[in-house]
């Protein structure tokens, strides 16, 4: 059956709040391209900074833009050299599409790759019937994997990176921020080793999301004060690593105040504007302030799958909610109340 030559999509049309479902032309695959037929797309932070058009998205996206980059899907066409791959091939993909040129790419940090431009950031996205992507990028998902757990892949894998930046078993740590990734990363830990895993966060609802996810500890951070129970927690000791998931101004504050001497925090979320905080107890605690940025391709894919394989961690305990594409307004309108863990758009 031919493909159709257009395709609904929800679309960034102008640079103010907002999208629009609307018919657009479908994309082909270029030279080293594939052509994926979208099941479902989960919305991430990314995108609702994007929908919301805050500071961040209205100085790097550049409108009339499609969207969205997590995913599951499957492949219906091939451009000229792309190889590795087949029509049927059922499939997600590594969003960050790296240069291979830059001192970054040829020394084994793509990651951080200086060219770097991101599916539905910098170039139509998936929430569509169809994308085009490198078929470089395309991760093969195993045909049992349900669609819904094999698009949020991706943002597991920034949990893993998060997670995985220090020593993790017999550890403790704070968890700052229950969004998604937070609750990925809580599930993490407690399959991990670490112990005691504290968590804090405004939202209620996702505080108990972070108790299904194995928390032993959840501090409501509105009517608590999360540094004096973390030190009290840990008989004041502070904890080992801090992953800061919230992008809160005040969280970082917190993690320098609960970090133990020598500690770790590990950085995630990212705060609207600049954060002023003290240096000094950087120096005098020896911590250690680590930014975290995508996934490490494909280092981190491949840990992703065996964590997944192994059945130690339940993501679909994270999946809150599945709206139709059409209902758009309502799962964004969701994702900015805070009522839910991860949301998934099924097409």
């Amino acid at each position: 059956m031919p493909l159709p030559d257009r395709m609904m999509a929800l679309v960034k049309r102008e640079a103010a709040p907002g999208a629009e479902l609307m018919e657009v032309p479908r994309p082909s695959p270029g030279p080293g391209e594939v052509l994926v037929k979208v099941r479902v797309a989960s919305i991430c932070g990314t995108d609702v900074h994007i929908y919301e058009w805050n500071e961040w998205a209205a100085g790097r996206v550049k409108s009339p833009l499609v969207f969205g980059h997590e995913f599951a899907g499957d492949v219906v066409a091939l451009g000229p050299g792309a190889d590795g791959l087949m029509v049927g091939d059922y499939v997600s993909a590594e969003t960050h599409i790296i240069c291979n040129q830059c001192y970054q790419c040829r020394t084994g940090q793509g990651h951080i790759c200086r060219r770097c431009s991101i599916i539905g950031v910098d170039r139509p996205g998936t929430f569509a019937e169809y994308v085009a992507l490198p078929a470089a990028n395309v991760w093969p998902n195993p045909p049992d994997m349900p669609p819904e757990i094999a698009s949020i892949q991706e943002p597991f894998g920034n949990a893993v990176d998060t997670v995985f930046a220090g020593d993790v078993t017999g550890k403790s740590f704070l968890v700052i921020g229950c969004g998604p990734i937070g609750l990925m990363a809580v599930g993490l830990l407690r399959a991990s080793g670490a112990h005691p895993v504290i968590a804090s966060d405004l939202s209620e609802y996702r505080l108990d999301l972070a108790r299904r996810m194995g928390a032993d500890i959840v501090l409501d951070a509105g009517a608590r004060d999360v540094v004096a129970e973390t030190l009290a927690e840990t008989g004041g000791e502070g904890v080992d690593a801090v992953l800061e998931m919230s992008g809160a101004r005040v969280a970082l504050k917190q993690a320098v105040a609960v970090a133990r001497n020598g500690g770790r925090i590990s950085v995630l979320g990212l705060p609207p504007g600049a954060v002023e905080f003290d240096v000094s107890p950087f120096v005098f605690k020896g911590l250690t302030l680590q930014g975290i940025t995508g996934r490490r391709m494909f280092d981190t894919w491949y840990r992703t799958r065996a964590i997944l394989s192994s059945g130690r961690v339940d993501l679909g305990r994270v999946i809150t909610h599945t709206f139709p594409l059409t209902s758009f307004k309502e799962a964004f309108a969701l994702a900015e109340s805070g009522l839910c863990g991860k949301i998934v758009l099924t097409l």
